[in-house]
């Protein structure tokens, strides 16, 4: 099964500063039919314009994963962790127990981001940050673990989730394939270019919710750069 939700369907709201797309119900969109997709609770296409961004705010009980198309953000906690992340790398944040954050856009240029929220396998905990920079060549032609909560991806930025943030990069004519299984969600969005899956165009930024399947064949149609969200 595959769900195509083309980028003009989803809601959103341009603050000026912010200019936000939402895979799901987020803030002020509500969907019905868009709610979440197993445990992927957001899928946030967020532009924000330079020497701007989110103030300090709280968040509990969700894990937090700041995927990076262009530009690069910056963030401060109020556990002391800082950092700069740059396009192509990710950063996660466990809220945990509770946190406050800060996330700017400190660069001269739009910063372009995926924030995707998964609701995390328990409730409460101590609250942790983290970033890495996964290097580009080795997701070329192939899905690399970016970060997990399943056991056995130790290069992965960890979450507290059943689940995994995986990223490609596909050039035109390639297919790059992920193992699914039947029993697990997921949900992709290419960054850039235009894909194919079992016969389904899906378009630079638009979403495909996809379930009851052993594997995903992703042929990219021109160059890509694909995420995609496993989930049970």
């Amino acid at each position: 099964m595959i769900e195509v939700r083309k980028f003009e369907t989803l809601g959103g709201a341009n603050h000026g500063w912010l200019n936000a797309k939402h895979h799901f119900s987020f803030a002020d969109y509500y969907d019905p039919d868009r709610t979440q997709w197993g445990k992927l609770r957001v899928w946030n296409d967020d532009e924000i314009q330079p020497k701007s961004g989110f103030p300090p705010h709280p968040h509990n009980n969700m894990e937090i994963i700041t995927y990076v198309r262009e530009g690069a953000i910056s963030h401060r906690d109020n556990l002391g962790n800082e950092g700069r992340t740059e396009a192509g790398d990710v950063q996660v944040m466990s809220a945990g127990s509770g946190i406050a954050h800060a996330e700017y856009n400190m660069e001269d240029e739009v910063t372009r981001i995926f924030q995707i929220w998964i609701m995390p396998d328990q409730v409460g905990g101590q609250p942790q940050w983290g970033a890495k920079p996964f290097p580009k060549g080795e997701r070329a032609g192939k899905f690399i673990v970016l970060a997990s909560g399943i056991e056995g991806d130790d290069d992965a930025l960890p979450i507290r989730a059943n689940a995994r943030v995986v990223g490609a990069t596909v050039k035109a004519g390639e297919t790059a394939v992920y193992p699914l299984g039947k029993d697990r969600k997921a949900y992709l969005v290419p960054a850039t270019g235009r894909v194919e899956i079992d016969g389904n165009r899906v378009e630079a930024r638009d979403g495909a919710a996809i379930g009851d399947m052993d594997e995903i064949r992703v042929t990219a149609i021109e160059d890509s750069e694909i995420v995609l969200v496993d989930v049970a």
